[in-house]
């Protein structure tokens, strides 16, 4: 993905074709460039503070749906998870820039700011880019009076370590995306998802409309066939529409943790 406009079509975007979310000036790793460029080794998820929904992959529900109701948005109905009751606001994130343990952190946070994209010269080729405009990636030459340890992205012509590690978790990120894709379309084709809003109430009384998501219909799921039920145990979609279905408890948790940080407001 280089500067000039690649596509990043590995994730689902704000809108149009605006780039996935966190992402604002993505660039193909390229030792002439950023060979002098790291990334800080320290864990700060402050570029998540704000989203309030989240995309996650098939692999990793089991592990998400203990924390975070998971929902499908949009026309191509992607699964993510639910981190916040308010627009722009991520309960889990506090203001030091930390994942609240012991919740999940999502494959989809732990991979910024790297991700694969299509370059612009060669359709279907995947390069690995890093967003220059996060605070982590620092120019090694210029920060030497920094606390962080920064992991470089090169060694001479060569990818070090660091990078290879982060060239491996998008790879396997780009994997999961097409198979919870085709798990989504399977699903759709047997026509189980439905529009929902959910209401919640904080304490205090304070009552929230959540709107614009779809659900799996566990009525129309219940009436498949043997053979549309069997289609999708076939396919892999059934752990994925179990661990949306089980996610449901959590909203609960999601309200509990509106609350705190409602009260944690009121005493700052």
């Amino acid at each position: 993905m280089a500067e000039s406009g690649a596509k990043t079509g590995t994730a689902p975007a704000k809108g149009g074709d605006a780039m996935p979310l966190f992402y604002t000036r993505p660039e193909a790793l390229n030792p002439i460039r950023h060979g002098s460029l790291g990334l800080t080794a320290r864990s700060d998820f402050s570029f998540a503070r704000s989203a309030h929904a989240i995309p996650v992959v098939a692999s990793e529900m089991p592990a998400a749906m203990r924390s975070y109701p998971i929902v499908f948005i949009g026309a191509g109905k992607a699964p993510v998870i639910i981190t916040g009751v308010r627009q722009d606001e991520n309960l889990f994130v506090d203001a030091d820039g930390m994942w609240n343990a012991p919740h999940y952190i999502p494959a989809y946070v732990r991979r910024y700011p790297f991700i694969l994209a299509e370059e612009p010269t060669s359709a279907g080729r995947l390069t690995l880019c890093v967003d220059c405009a996060s605070e982590r990636v620092v120019d090694q030459l210029v920060a030497p009076f920094r606390d962080d340890k920064v992991l470089p992205f090169f060694s001479g012509n060569e990818p070090t370590e660091a990078t290879k590690q982060a060239l491996a978790f998008c790879n396997q990120f780009q994997i999961d995306f097409r198979a919870t894709r085709e798990m989504v379309d399977k699903i759709d084709a047997h026509g189980l998802f439905s529009p929902r809003q959910s209401k919640v109430t904080l304490e205090g009384g304070e009552v929230l409309n959540l709107t614009d998501f779809q659900v799996i219909d566990e009525a129309a799921f219940n009436k498949l066939s043997d053979e549309a039920f069997l289609d999708l145990r076939k396919s892999g979609a059934l752990g994925l529409l179990y661990c949306h279905l089980a996610s449901t408890n959590s909203w609960t948790s999601l309200v509990h943790q509106a609350s705190v940080r409602k009260a944690e407001g009121a005493k700052g």
